[in-house]
This record gives C-alpha cells, sequence and structure tokens, in this order.
C-alpha cells in the first residue's frame, strides 16, 4: 500500500547534511517523515520543486523585533512577518526592549505575545544586568529562553556590563551558552571625541577595530577561566576572525550580511547614517577578514543584527542618530548572492543558517532534513533575479540599505512545521509561530 503524506515537495534539489541531490521530502504531522523517491506516494498537497533547492529552514538567531515599548519601528508580528516573506523559519529576538528582558516576566509576556501571531517560530534572549546576574541560572531555562545575552559595549539602560568582574559573575552563574555584543566600553568612552559631527566616516574611527578585538580577548580568558561557552555576535574585525581561531572548543562566532556586504568608506558617502551600525562597518581588509573566516571554520553562524529605526531616527546629524538596518528580510538574499559570486558553496551557506545555529545554541528537532525533525524549510531559486526594494520589505520601518540593489538568489517558499508560510512572494497561511524548543531545556 502506498504511503500517504500531508505534504510532499516533489522533485527539487535537497541540500542537507548528507549532501546535495534530486530528493521528494514527504511530510506528516509537522515533521519530516520521509527524504527520497515518493513517487508512488500519494499527499494532500504536492509542491512541484523542480528547478528549485530545498534547503533546511533558515534560522536568524540575531534580531531585534522591538517589542514591547518600541512598537513605532516594528513589532513581533511584522518583524516575522518579514522573515517569513525572506525565507526565515526561526529567530532569536535580543533583550533591549522596553521594558528590557531581564526577568522571567518579561519574558513571560514575550512569549505570550508571540505564541501564533508571529509567523515564524521564535525564542529571546535575557538581558544580563548587575541586578539579575544571581537569577540568570533559572532564567536560561524558562520556555523559550535562547540564552543570556551580556552587552559588554554601549546599550540602553542597565543592559551593560562592561567589567571584567561583572562578566565574570555571569559566566559562574549560567551553564548554557551566552551571546556576547564585544565592544569595549573604556575604549569606546575614551574615543568619544573622534565623532566628527555630520560625518558617519568617524563612526568606525571612534568605534576601532582595537575596541572590538581587546574587549573579545578579555572575553576569551574569562571564558577560558570559567570553562563556560560564549558565542561573540556580529564578529567586524580581520584580527578577531584570526584571534577565534584558538577558542574554538568554548567560542564560536557570528558575521552578519551587513558586515559581509558593504565597506568603508563608500557605504557612509553612498547611505549616510543609513549605513550605521554597533559595530560598524570596516574597510574592505576587515571584510576580506571576515571572508576568511568563514572559509576557515571560525565563523560558526550568520544573523542578521535585524535592528530597524524608522527614517527619521536615522536622519538626524550623526552622533545623534540611531544605530542599525533592518536585515532579517535581505540575509538569504544577500547570501545568496554571495553564494552565486562564488564567495562560499551553498553547502556551507546551510551550515552557517541552519545547521550552524542548531548546534550553537542547542536547538531541538531543528536544523537539518531528517526523519522525526520540525520540517522548517527554505525553498530558493538560484537562478532567479530580483531587485530587493523599499516597498518590498514588510519591517516598519519601511527601508533598506540595499534598496535598487539586484541579487541572484531568491526565497520563493517558506515552510514551518510541515505548513506553508510562504509561497511565491506572498504570505499563504494566518501565523502560527510557536517557540523554540533547546536540548538542554526540554523540561521547560
Amino acid at each position: 500500500m502506498a504511503e500517504t503524506y500531508d505534504l510532499i515537495l516533489k522533485g527539487g534539489t535537497v541540500v542537507n547534511h548528507d549532501g546535495t541531490g534530486l530528493r521528494d521530502v514527504g511530510i506528516r504531522a509537522g515533521r519530516f517523515a520521509a527524504i527520497g523517491d515518493l513517487g508512488r506516494a500519494s499527499a494532500g498537497e504536492v509542491v512541484d520543486c523542480r528547478g528549485l533547492h530545498v534547503l533546511p529552514g533558515v534560522i536568524d538567531s540575531h534580531v531585534h523585533f522591538r517589542e514591547p515599548g518600541l512598537t513605532h519601528k516594528e513589532d513581533l508580528e511584522s518583524g516575522s512577518r518579514g522573515a517569513v516573506l525572506g525565507g526565515v523559519t526561526a529567530v532569536f529576538d535580543m533583550p533591549n526592549t522596553d521594558p528590557a528582558t531581564t526577568s522571567a516576566e518579561a519574558l513571560a509576556d514575550k512569549v505570550a505575545r508571540a505564541h501564533h501571531r508571529m509567523h515564524c517560530d521564535f525564542a529571546f534572549y535575557v538581558g544580563a544586568t548587575r541586578e539579575n546576574t544571581r537569577d540568570l541560572g533559572a532564567l536560561e531555562r524558562l520556555p523559550g529562553c535562547a540564552g543570556v545575552k551580556v552587552f559588554m559595549g554601549s546599550s540602553t539602560g542597565s543592559l551593560l556590563i562592561e567589567d571584567d568582574d561583572g562578566v565574570r559573575a555571569v559566566l559562574e552563574h549560567i551553564d548554557r551558552r551566552a551571546a556576547f555584543h564585544s565592544e569595549d566600553e573604556y575604549r569606546l568612552r575614551e574615543r568619544m571625541h573622534l565623532r566628527v559631527e555630520g560625518d558617519p566616516r568617524s563612526h568606525p574611527v571612534w568605534r576601532d577595530a582595537i575596541a572590538a578585538l581587546t574587549c573579545t580577548q578579555r572575553l576569551m580568558r574569562l571564558a577560558r577561566a570559567t570553562g563556560k561557552r560564549v558565542h561573540v555576535l556580529h564578529v567586524t574585525t580581520r584580527e578577531e576572525a584570526a584571534f577565534l581561531a584558538d577558542y574554538k572548543d568554548i567560542a564560536t562566532a557570528e558575521a552578519t550580511p551587513a558586515h559581509l556586504t558593504l565597506e568603508a568608506p563608500g557605504c557612509y558617502e553612498r547611505l549616510g547614517t543609513f549605513a550605521q551600525l554597533n559595530p560598524p562597518v570596516r574597510d574592505a581588509g576587515h571584510r576580506a577578514g571576515l571572508w576568511q573566516g568563514i572559509a576557515q571554520g571560525v565563523i560558526d553562524s550568520i544573523g542578521s543584527d535585524h535592528s530597524p529605526h524608522t527614517r527619521e531616527e536615522k536622519s538626524h546629524v550623526y552622533p545623534k542618530t540611531h544605530s542599525g538596518m533592518p536585515g532579517v528580510q535581505t540575509l538569504v538574499p544577500l547570501m545568496l548572492d554571495h553564494v552565486n559570486a562564488g564567495r562560499l558553496s551553498l553547502e556551507r551557506f546551510v551550515d552557517l543558517t541552519s545547521a550552524g545555529p542548531a548546534r550553537i545554541f542547542g536547538i531541538a528537532a531543528k536544523g537539518r532534513i531528517a526523519a522525526g525533525y520540525d520540517a522548517d524549510l527554505t525553498v530558493v531559486d538560484l537562478k532567479k533575479r530580483e531587485t530587493i526594494s523599499d516597498r518590498w520589505i514588510a519591517a516598519r520601518a519601511g527601508w533598506t540599505p540595499y534598496n535598487d540593489v539586484t541579487v541572484t538568489g531568491w526565497p520563493v517558499g517558506t515552510f514551518i512545521r510541515g505548513r506553508k508560510a510562504m509561497w511565491d512572494g506572498s504570505l499563504v497561511t494566518p501565523a502560527q509561530g510557536e517557540r523554540v524548543r533547546f536540548i538542554e531545556t526540554l523540561a521547560g
């Protein structure tokens, strides 16, 4: 008797942990049930994927969806809508909201807001403060928590722990891998006078490569001394990419599409403060160093650092402008364009955006196409040429630094736990996002 599935993706090129090849994918009850030749099987729906590549669902482990408190520029619904339109199946949201996500109550509130209102699956970081350090061990084990986030460089309010004693205390109170914004706050304060009013090209002069490297070196010493695992967010310097190769037992590292795509000073001359990020976009030498880090396997994941601000907030005179840009919706197109340009293989892209996040954070049943795993898929057309535009961006901010940039490679389908969320640029089903589960906290 022929097997029956809820959904079959037919005739696509599947890119997975065991290689690349033409295969069908059968899905039942929201999970992968079979991979291979399913020509004799039947299904409630069959999706023709001939000429397309079928990838494990892309996980963006670094977004700022701004809710609660800053919803004039983004919220959980609009941010996740952009994610799904861009081929992203799950996101990890940062804690610097208003109020900040620093307590069990704040985390539970976010999870409740997100459940079946976000279009993709989700988890939330808990922010470390001096006041909640002793509670972090319990907070990191709560349902929906991606782990602890520590800002060692400039951030909002109490979400700043710049000193070694404070960081050591955080590490001593946690067991899971913690994520770090690694810029040396002491050096940033000393160099504030180097900001030139009205000239965003001075941004990477102020927040220089030494500030990043010095902080990452301090962090590695502390992680080694405490025997804890750390994840260095948005690495931006060639020196960090080389340095971190000696710490792969305790440290993983992330790069962003922005730092792999843009370069100074041209981006500041072209985009002005709309290219302003923390840590900043640097020159071509540092960008080349990041690509070398990807080639050598030092960089473990790609995160968008999606951090939208309104046009008004970005249009003030530097340095009174806000740092950050939308990115979750453009992650897949930009990186596929890099694949087509020969900067990385499609298999390496899958490792950086699916298997990598699953490995780093211990995500349960996501990150690969395998029987029993959540049926999360990103379907892409590697040959499709599209021009990114502000009109396409779902973020409330309504702009992208890549407006009018033409790329080769485009997401055409997003499937989340067997549900077709997006196809051919349109949302297909209502929001049904659920919290991501983690191996270390399955009891939660």
